[in-house]
């Protein structure tokens, strides 16, 4: 079972205009996820995930550890405060004339604060003339903070208006609430997988999820491998390679 983006196949999509997002925590989709497997009649699967999926497949495996026979993540977040404040703030550092932007784009009296919740709540306004340009910036920001590595292009995906929209109201609700989990969760039960195999990939250019997030979580999972690609970034080939490896050996 895989985890992450997503095809845009739930309804109401999230672009929808006065979609409601209440619902729409880790935990529901915890529940969502061991619904399916026991619909499908599975005892258990391997779980993969990919960026924001490694959060989700974490925190799954650590609520049902009895659901999942391995774990593989690529390009690894935990998605903490911590995490949060480092991709919308930190980065400045690296790229401080697209973060002014970013940041200068949001009304004064919100640029000090959380700036994950200042553009969730442009973004959720029903007004398209507040919310689409807020997209279109976000995006824009996300675009700037994975290009470090070499063959960078911006994602296509991004000039769906919709798409667009419908990730950024997402993203910047999961990133306002730190995941809806507890600080620093996925590490500090981490005990919980117990001796599941947990094969970790991530990319030494990803300044956007800093090597440290899966370095930690290596040395706090018992049963855990980490395979660094030293010339990638947030994905690519070579960790894609690595982990098909991984799954074609489980499933030999």
């Amino acid at each position: 079972m895989a985890t992450g983006d997503g095809h845009g196949d739930s309804t109401p999509h999230a672009s929808a205009p006065q979609v409601d997002l209440t619902t729409n925590t880790t935990q529901h989709l915890i529940a969502d996820i061991e619904q399916l497997r026991n619909f499908l009649g599975f005892e258990q699967w391997l779980v993969w995930g990919g960026s924001w999926g490694t959060t989700l497949g974490l925190a799954y495996a650590q609520a049902h550890p009895a659901s999942v026979s391995e774990l593989l993540l690529s390009s690894v977040v935990t998605t903490t405060a911590d995490d949060v404040q480092w991709i919308t703030r930190t980065m400045g550092q690296i790229f401080p004339q697209e973060w002014a932007r970013f940041r200068d784009f949001l009304p004064a009296h919100a640029r000090n604060g959380n700036l994950a919740l200042a553009y969730n709540q442009l973004l959720m306004d029903p007004d398209p003339a507040v919310h689409l340009p807020a997209a279109i910036e976000w995006c824009r920001w996300e675009d700037v903070h994975v290009s470090i590595a070499n063959g960078f292009a911006p994602w296509d995906r991004y000039e769906d208006p919709d798409f667009r929209l419908a990730f950024a109201r997402l993203v910047t609700h999961y990133w306002a609430n730190a995941a809806f989990l507890d600080d620093d969760q996925l590490l500090h039960q981490a005990d919980r997988l117990g001796e599941m195999p947990v094969f970790m990939a991530h990319g030494r250019l990803d300044i956007s999820a800093p090597t440290a997030v899966p370095v930690a979580l290596k040395h706090a999972i018992a049963n855990a491998q980490l395979f660094i690609a030293e010339r990638e970034g947030h994905g690519g080939a070579e960790m894609t390679s690595w982990m098909t490896q991984v799954a074609n050996g489980l499933a030999s």
